[in-house]
């Protein structure tokens, strides 16, 4: 018997506490009173620089576990680094809220740098207030941690507040080798950076959708992987590239929320973030960022030239537009934490056939699997079948023209990311 998901994912998001703006405004007003936050300033004065905004970062998540019950706990990792922005070496520190599920291995991770900056990257001591890059993504990170801390999970999810990101992606390179010398299971990470203004350069106003970045190509793939995909296509499904597709349908649930333009590059042209330290370990990586930016207000001193303000301030962003990028941070994380992993071994056969078989393994605790499938001009999933066992036959669908992809459901309804079926490798 089909398993009819989708209404009750639809509620399931309604049902989700919706962020504060006020909070939110609350969170990236602290922050921006500590002065500077970049990676390299004091660590040991208590009202400014880094040190002061990782601790007050830490409390916060110490508040949040002790209204849970303790479902929440805060872990400090760091290690010394150099490098070119920071020749004589810099310590960097990731400061976590790990809410830990049923699987303790399985995790998703959404995660902000905490570090700020201004013209010159290597000045340390002027004041660097950081508010939307990236004081906005810190305080979504805090405001999830507060909505899904009151529900338990399947999946352990790690609310990841970095340093470093200005200097070289440092502090995100230190929470992916974690994961990989932990063992975890990444089934997301989710980075949120520039995420709350929507004035953009020149006056342009975009105020009604939010970009997602994701790989098409997977920078972990090694070149026998490359050939495959090329044989096989998927170009436009790999792991993130589905887990993007995924928000963007998680986001189309929320009334009144945004539209998720799909930016098919990793990041923006030339530049770089936090999620692709882990694109490089093979985790699902993707990059939450504003529909427009504004570079008058990113990376620069404080200062007015020709009656045009410079500087990442307060007085650049929208709190109720950072609540609704926020809200779908909060519901995808609630969707794929609920949901059972997503299908291994997906494949498919038929060559010189009018059918295609699907076969996949079995995925621990799924109720039943939703097979997915389109023509391989398009780029939408267009039909649906959902089964209970691990293979079905697709009638008059041609594998040479066909795309297929396979998520593993919920008792709930909650529904994996995708994954695409290629074919089945010899053991």
């Amino acid at each position: 018997m089909p398993i009819l998901a989708l209404p009750l994912l639809a509620a399931a998001a309604a049902a989700l506490p919706a962020p504060s703006a006020t909070r939110l405004k609350a969170d990236v007003t602290a922050m921006v009173g500590f002065g500077t936050r970049h990676t390299a300033s004091t660590t040991t004065d208590p009202k400014r620089g880094i040190g002061a905004a990782r601790s007050w970062a830490a409390a916060r998540f110490t508040e949040i576990g002790r209204a849970c019950g303790g479902c929440v706990t805060v872990e400090r990792i760091g290690r010394t680094v150099s490098g070119p922005r920071a020749p004589t070496g810099v310590y960097v520190e990731d400061v976590l809220g790990i809410q830990k599920g049923r699987d303790p291995n399985r995790v998703m991770i959404v995660g902000a740098h905490i570090d700020s900056r201004v013209t010159d990257v290597m000045n340390v001591t002027s004041d660097a207030p950081g508010a939307n890059d990236n004081a906005s993504g810190v305080a979504l990170v805090l405001e999830a941690a507060r909505a899904l801390s009151k529900r338990q999970f399947d999946a352990t999810i790690v609310y990841a507040v970095f340093s470093g990101e200005e200097q070289g992606l440092w502090g995100a390179e230190l929470l992916a080798d974690t994961a990989k010398a932990r063992g975890w299971t990444v089934t997301a990470m989710l980075n949120n950076d520039i995420v709350g203004n929507t004035i953009g350069q020149g006056g342009v106003r975009m105020a009604s959708s939010v970009r997602v970045f994701s790989e098409g190509i997977r920078a972990s793939e090694d070149l026998a992987a490359q050939i495959g995909r090329r044989a096989e296509g998927g170009e436009d499904d790999g792991p993130s590239r589905a887990l993007a597709k995924t928000i963007d349908g998680v986001a189309g649930t929320i009334p009144g929320g945004l539209d998720v333009m799909l930016d098919r590059r990793p990041d923006r042209f030339g530049r770089g973030g936090d999620h692709e330290p882990f694109l490089k370990l093979g985790y699902p990586a993707v990059r939450f960022s504003v529909a427009a930016e504004n570079w008058d207000r990113q990376h620069q001193d404080l200062r007015t030239e020709n009656g045009v303000d410079y500087g990442d301030t307060i007085a650049g962003m929208d709190f109720p537009y950072l609540a609704k990028v926020t809200a779908i941070n909060i519901a995808t994380l609630a969707r794929l934490a609920a949901a059972p992993a997503a299908p291994g071994d997906v494949s498919i056969a038929g060559a010189l056939s009018r059918d295609t078989q699907v076969k996949w393994a079995a995925v621990p605790g799924a109720a039943g699997y939703r097979v997915r499938w389109r023509r391989n001009d398009t780029q939408d999933w267009k039909d649906v079948r959902d089964v209970t066992g691990t293979e079905t036959l697709l009638a008059q669908t041609p594998v040479d023209d066909h795309f297929v992809g396979v998520s593993a459901l919920g008792a709930d309804g909650s529904e994996s990311v995708v994954s695409f079926a290629g074919r089945e490798r010899r053991r």
